[in-house]
């Protein structure tokens, strides 16, 4: 029986006992007997502790008993009825209506095709954060619109302790808050997929889209938090710390040194090298005053290279060691703000590319990038001036 309904029943058959007391107490026109009037007092306690785990039952219904496990197991269930119905939609091989299975979710179609669910979306961003580095160490911002960061400013002037006499006013002397805006600039790729892979059963599409989408995203990010665009994401561009080299042509130990030691030593912990390839050999063969090589292999580092105990990273996105080219980046990445929308949107055109006998899937996405802290980061310069090489002139 329904524990609900076995509490009503009984309370029920209370009510009626007690109301039976009252009836014969009137029917012989008399008061209650002292024996009637205590079971009267009993019945009408438990009729209201009846009715009070009756409340009880009827609000605990309400709630959903909460089990990590099987919400952990729905989520996942879920996240693979949405990578099939992807899979099957790009294969041609699902209907594109509402309802017909309602173990598979339906994708969103519209005239051009269907947006991706976001379970798919969200591993491309996870990838995009694995294979990209300095997205990966910067502060990332996952909001819509425009984001004001503010920050306090000590280039010009700043809060300094001095000796004061007595009766005399103290001098004032403070740094001043200002603030970098975050847009958001719109992005696009496409990705093309050949439908002989698609007609293949055995060919994993849902990986293969994820990964394509995530080395394409991440090389367009990397570039632009490296390189920056005018008038657009701004990235590193914008490193305020610039540390000329010496000559125009090569790098120097004393140039890794000068650069280093532009970044603050509170802010040297998470600190790394970000260089070409290129570079990277060039610095390999740099040797201290007792043939030490300076940078090593290491196979504790992130990236298997340290140089003066810090990790090394190196970008195809990076200028190699030309005149007036940023060769290399040093410091804590913490101090680039990215700000990505947090919803990035995909889309599968199964029609467009028929011709082409191939099917695309395009991402857009709105994105913005600035330095958010000058002191974190800095950058070397390669020097313009090919007659002060050796002297170590900044470049012009």
């Amino acid at each position: 029986m329904d524990k609900l309904k076995a509490l009503l029943e009984k309370r029920n058959k209370k009510v009626e006992e007690l109301q039976s007391i009252v009836d014969k107490a009137k029917e012989e026109t008399r008061a209650m007997t002292k024996e009637e009037k205590d079971k009267f007092d009993t019945l009408e306690q438990e009729i209201k502790d009846l009715d009070a785990t009756i409340e009880a039952e009827k609000r605990a219904r309400d709630y959903e008993i909460k089990d990590n496990d099987k919400q952990d197991e729905k989520a996942e269930e879920r996240a693979e009825a949405e990578e099939r119905a992807f899979a099957n939609y790009i294969r041609g091989v699902v209907e594109e209506r509402a309802g017909v299975d309602p173990t598979v979710p339906n994708l969103t179609v519209d005239n051009n095709g269907a947006v991706i669910p976001t379970s798919i979306a969200n591993k491309i961003i996870k990838k995009v954060y694995d294979i990209c580095p300095i997205y990966q160490l910067a502060t990332r911002y996952n909001v819509g619109g425009t984001l004001t960061i503010p920050y306090y400013d000590e280039t010009a002037q700043k809060i300094e302790m001095a000796y004061a006499t007595e009766f005399s006013d103290l001098e004032s002397t403070s740094g001043k808050f200002d603030s970098i805006v975050l847009k958001g600039f719109l992005a696009g790729v496409l990705t093309k997929i050949s439908k002989s892979l698609i007609n293949n059963s055995q060919f994993d599409i849902v990986s293969f889209v994820v990964n394509k989408m995530a080395e394409s995203i991440g090389r367009w990010i990397e570039k632009e938090l490296l390189n920056g665009t005018e008038n657009q994401i701004e990235g590193l561009s914008t490193v305020t710390q610039k540390i000329p080299t010496a000559s125009s042509t090569a790098i120097t130990a004393d140039d890794l040194i000068n650069l280093q030691e532009a970044v603050p030593d509170t802010y040297q912990a998470n600190a790394i090298w970000i260089m070409n390839k290129a570079t990277r050999t060039a610095i390999r063969k740099l040797k201290d005053g007792d043939g030490t090589y300076l940078l090593n292999k290491d196979a504790t580092a992130r990236w298997g290279y340290t140089l003066f105990g810090k990790d090394v990273y190196v970008s195809d996105n990076m200028p190699g060691m030309e005149a007036g080219k940023t060769a290399i980046y040093y410091g804590d990445m913490s101090g680039l703000a990215v700000k990505l929308s947090e919803e990035m949107n995909i889309e599968i055109l199964r029609e467009k590319f028929a011709t082409q006998h191939a099917v695309g899937v395009v991402g857009w996405l709105e994105m913005d990038s600035k330095v958010e802290n000058a002191q974190k980061i800095a950058a070397l310069v390669m020097n313009t001036n090919t007659n002060t090489e050796g002297t170590g002139v900044p470049p012009t």
